[in-house]
């Protein structure tokens, strides 16, 4: 080959190539989500397979910028590690994990002295995890309410109980996120259920380890009225959750105008995690390559004019 053609071939391999990455970063950059939604493991796993590091490596490619994991406290510690690790290499954010939660025993809102301080070694051990991890929040489910108790009573314990909580995560910088669930639906008898009655308590602790986790499903199923209720609990807000209502599903497979919702909180100003915790309304790869594009379709709204 003669250099002239040489040169010329070599040349127009480099530009090729440098025009196929410039796509490639396009396409990257198109991916990308004004919001920090976080998948959680076994959601990619048919596109993935079943390596903890595989399905965030694949969730990053995707474009999501956040996890979050309900059952981390339980799991071994090298496998905390070396999800840590991974998420830092991968500029991802880790989002919660249970602290402290039961749904069939009374604890916060009661007045038995045992189950307070397992609930206080809950959140002791929580703090080792939080560093491991390098995660910032962590969810709290406040128990089952006392039939037995006037209400204003149980909520004077729950509010007594969550300062000694915060009282062991302020140092650290950590924040414990209260989650209201429905009684319609899924957890009926549970103590925390409503939006205003977790910004009263939170209100109440007064500390920036203690805030609201918004999950949207939940919320429309207890009483709707979503961005009204999101705008009026903004201060105490630390954390949102997401799905669909019926099935708890992805965007788009319920009542749920999601595409306006991400909108409001995206222009209040949210920088946290949107934790994914649902399921995928139709099942393998093919499902969970819908949840994927009802997240970028539902995100897509929040630019459109």
């Amino acid at each position: 080959m003669k250099r002239r053609t040489f040169l010329a071939t070599a040349g127009a391999t480099v530009a090729t190539a440098g025009l196929f990455s410039r796509r490639l970063a396009a396409e990257g950059d198109s991916h990308r989500f004004h919001l920090n939604y976080a998948p959680h493991f076994g959601m990619f796993r048919h596109s993935a397979g079943n390596d903890l590091v595989d399905q965030l490596k694949f969730a990053a490619d995707q474009g999501f910028t956040a996890w979050e994991d309900n059952g981390m406290k339980r799991r071994p510690q090298a496998d905390q590690e070396r999800v840590a690790r991974a998420m830092e290499k991968l500029g991802m954010t880790m989002g919660v994990f249970v602290a402290t939660a039961t749904f069939k025993d009374v604890t916060f809102a009661g007045d038995d002295k045992a189950a307070r301080e397992a609930v206080l070694k809950d959140i002791r051990d929580s703090v080792e995890v939080a560093k491991r991890v390098r995660a910032k929040w962590m969810t709290v489910v406040p128990g089952r309410y006392d039939p037995k108790l006037a209400w204003d009573y149980q909520t004077a314990n729950c509010i007594e109980l969550l300062r000694r909580c915060a009282e062991i995560l302020e140092p650290h910088n950590l924040v414990m996120v209260l989650e209201p669930l429905n009684h319609h639906t899924n957890h009926p008898g549970t103590f925390l259920y409503k939006s205003p009655q977790a910004y009263l308590i939170c209100r109440a602790v007064g500390s920036p380890s203690c805030k609201i986790l918004f999950d949207i499903y939940h919320q429309q199923i207890t009483e709707g009225n979503l961005i009204p209720n999101i705008d009026r609990c903004w201060s105490e807000i630390g954390y949102f959750q997401v799905g669909d209502n019926p099935g708890r599903k992805e965007p788009g497979t319920g009542e749920i105008h999601y595409g306006n919702v991400f909108r409001f909180i995206h222009q209040r100003g949210f920088q946290g995690v949107v934790g994914m915790e649902h399921g995928n309304s139709k099942k393998g790869a093919e499902g969970e390559q819908a949840v994927i594009e009802a997240y970028r379709k539902a995100d897509s709204m929040i630019s459109a004019k």
